[in-house]
């Protein structure tokens, strides 16, 4: 028996094979009557008793074909096509922060609270100084004034005055009904007012005779003040208010959808302008444009096919769609989005006038350089810092743009971490970084051959030290460093180390373009770049002329962070911030020359570049911080080599310093210690200068700085207590002290 649903699901397929594409126009005519009954024994359950000996056709059905025998399937069903559900495309939606992202910000919140304070405070001491000097005369002036002015409006309001164009308006019109009416509500108006107008000058004369003649001084004083304030405002005419604005608010053009578009329309990209012409959406907009910072936001979805980069490339033309400032109109792309999201960012003033941005470690008694280094400021105003734990960085610019204050800045911050081992080479020779000098193992300071073969030396040694380090640390134990990478447990352990060093090679054209020592030079670098990374080895190179020859591309093309000031041209460019960053619209070509000076863009600290306007340090306030972490370094026994006034020799290696060694094995919270501990921690940090030491060698040889041993009680290892030749950390600290003085003087 056939199924009721048979004819139904021949239908279909029949349907389905003349809609199907791949169906040819002229397809065979299928007989329906032979189709049903072929239907019908291929479903039919009993089997057929003749077709024991023989396979039957309609047990298996074969696909059919057509006239150019292409084969038509016969139980052929159509895709159905269906987009995400709606739980997916709310796991996929972008949630909006709860909080603004300066009240998230600790830096951000108290900038904004300090601001509202000096805001307040400035209009308190603004009114307050003109108070007895411009407004009380002002007041007594007008007085006069506001008192005949108080009494004529007194007077019209008891005749009614207030009526009498109306009542004119009907006369002269001829209402009559109107106008009669409008006399009859005055007299009546009239009557009323006169009596309370009598009623209330009888008041006044009274009280007003009473504070002449019989009231207390101090309430005729009040009465006085009262009068004069009070006439004194109403005799102010309309143009000339009392007061004057403490702030005069800069009006600046709210940023809107429309204004957006019709700028965009005018920036040379022909999908844009096409779209827009013909009244379609050129642009969508992601999300409402708002305030963000001191500026707007907008999130805009380019057209098909155009990316952020050709909206940068026309940075200049947008700015004068949108009529502001080339430094208030930054456009840059969303991370997290597709590359044709553009957030469109435009800010109240220009960048290059927000004059001096204050360096947030100004006043920092001391900083941790495994957590970055603030380094400015971006044109939304927020604070951006740059990681230098397994960085290399590289700075380039034309002179006079900000290049080694930005080099200041860096190595002020590393300064502040008394763990970190700093290199200092200022190869220009002006002393721009002199005031480092003070906590630098190594420092050299000169434009000469001497001082370029110094800091040639320096990286001799470096490129051996990353090698002693690689061996070092794949000796450490798995569970104190997983990664194999220096961190800052591992920095903190004086006796194996691996503390951060620091090496700043400011104009770095001079090393490497050098004839005698340039190639070895930047052979060296290439090799420390590319593995001291990891092991706590940075470099800074800081450049005026970024080309094959002063700066070779084994160094450009492996540093991790570039900081590209103002440069004269597209190949300078992608010399500092990389290959086709120009063409990606990253152009720092685009800043003008003195007016953008500390202006940059920052790559590599960040998932995209970043325009940053640089904290800036004068030589005043670097040797304060300087100074700053020249007492935590004497404090914590980390100072060595230049620091400590040794002339390092340039390939036998850093000296040391037995005072600073003996403080660093030697913490603060032992106030006393045995010779032979000490001894034994010597030869931990240092096996090839004290392998073998023991506690008598360590008497010896503090003996001539006037540290004397004395009876020291302890436990040995066993537990047992005992008193042994051991010193005091405090007579320690006093010789460090005074040898530090006596140089100083010296």
């Amino acid at each position: 028996m056939k199924h009721p649903d048979d004819d139904n699901e021949l239908f279909n397929r029949l349907e389905a094979e003349m809609t199907d594409p791949a169906t040819p126009s002229g397809g065979e005519v299928v007989d329906l009557g032979k189709a049903r009954t072929a239907r019908g024994e291929s479903t039919d359950p009993t089997p057929d008793p003749s077709a024991d000996s023989r396979p039957s056709k309609s047990a298996d059905p074969e696909p059919t074909e057509s006239a150019d025998a292409r084969p038509t399937p016969v139980d052929s069903r159509v895709p159905t096509v269906s987009g995400p559900g709606v739980i997916d495309r709310i796991k996929n939606s972008k949630r909006l922060d709860v909080f603004p992202a300066w009240l998230k910000s600790g830096a951000e919140f108290k900038e904004a609270l300090g601001w509202l304070a000096g805001h307040a405070w400035h209009t308190v001491a603004f009114h307050a100084v003109r108070v007895p000097f411009v407004y009380l005369p002002k007041l007594i002036w007008r007085a006069p004034r506001g008192a005949l002015n108080t009494v004529g409006k007194a007077g019209r309001w008891a005749v009614d005055g207030e009526g009498e164009a109306l009542r004119q308006y009907t006369a002269t019109n001829e209402q009559v009904d109107e106008y009669l009416k409008l006399s009859r509500q005055r007299d009546r108006r009239v009557r009323l007012r006169m009596i309370l107008t009598v009623l209330g000058s009888l008041l006044a004369l009274g009280a007003g005779l009473f504070l002449v003649y019989g009231a207390e001084p101090m309430t005729q004083v009040i009465a006085a003040a009262v009068a004069v304030l009070g006439f004194g405002l109403a005799g102010a005419p309309a143009d000339a208010p009392l007061a004057t604005r403490a702030v005069i608010k800069t009006e600046v053009q709210k940023l809107t959808s429309d204004i957006v578009v019709k700028a965009m329309a005018s920036i040379g990209i022909g999908q844009i302008a096409s779209a827009v012409a013909k009244g379609k959406d050129g642009i969508q907009f992601a999300a409402p444009i708002t305030r963000e910072g001191p500026g707007w936001r907008a999130d805009i979805d380019l057209p098909l096919g155009v990316t952020v980069a050709d909206v940068a490339d026309r940075r200049a033309r947008l700015a004068s769609g949108l009529r502001r400032p080339l430094g208030c109109v930054w456009p840059d792309a969303d991370p997290n989005e597709h590359e044709g999201r553009l957030i469109l960012w435009v800010g109240d003033r220009d960048l290059s006038k927000t004059g001096i941005v204050k360096w947030q470690l100004a006043n920092a008694r001391r900083h941790d350089i495994f957590k970055g280094i603030p380094f400015g400021l971006d044109p939304r105003g927020r604070g951006q810092s740059v990681p230098m734990i397994q960085h290399n960085v590289l700075i380039g610019s034309q002179p006079g743009q900000g290049k080694t204050a930005s080099v200041r800045v860096l190595a002020c911050g590393a300064a502040l971490d008394p763990s970190v081992e700093m290199w200092l080479h200022e190869l220009k020779g002006t002393g721009d970084v002199d005031a480092l000098a003070c906590t630098c193992h190594r420092f050299v300071s000169g434009i000469d051959d001497d001082s370029i073969k110094y800091a040639a030396d320096s990286l001799t040694l470096l490129r051996a030290e990353v090698m002693r380090r690689a061996a070092a640390i794949k000796k450490l134990p798995r569970d104190l460093c997983p990664d194999k990478r220096i961190t800052r447990t591992i920095a903190d352990k004086r006796s194996l180390k691996l503390w951060p060093l620091l090496a700043v090679f400011d104009e770095c054209q001079n090393l490497f373009a050098h004839p005698k020592y340039g190639k070895q030079a930047g052979e060296d670098a290439e090799f420390i770049i590319k593995l001291g990374r990891a092991l706590g080895v940075i470099l800074i190179l800081a450049t005026q002329r970024p080309d094959k020859d002063s700066l070779p591309t084994g160094i450009s093309g492996n540093v991790s962070i570039r900081f590209c000031l103002r440069v004269a041209g597209q190949v300078e460019n992608d010399m500092i911030l990389g290959t086709s960053a120009y063409r990606n619209g990253v152009r720092a070509t685009a800043f003008r020359p003195e007016i953008d000076a500390g202006n940059g863009y920052l790559a590599g600290a960040g998932p995209l570049p970043s325009v940053v306007r640089t904290a800036y340090l004068d030589d005043p306030a670097t040797n304060t911080i300087a100074q700053r972490a020249l007492a935590l370094r004497k404090a914590e026994g980390t100072l060595s080599g230049h620091a400590l006034g040794e002339d390092a020799e340039s390939t036998a290696g850093p000296s040391y310093d037995l005072l600073a060694d003996v403080a660093a094995v030697v913490p603060p919270s032992e106030k006393r210690v045995w010779n032979e501990r000490i001894a034994a921690r010597l030869a931990e940090l240092r096996p090839e200068v004290y392998g073998g030491w023991k506690g008598e060698n360590v008497t010896s040889a503090l003996k001539p700085h006037g540290i004397k041993t004395t009876g020291v009680a302890g436990t040995t290892d066993d537990g047992e207590r005992t008193t042994r030749r051991g010193i005091v950390r405090d007579d320690l600290t006093t010789a460090i002290a005074e040898r530090d003085e006596s140089r100083g003087a010296a």
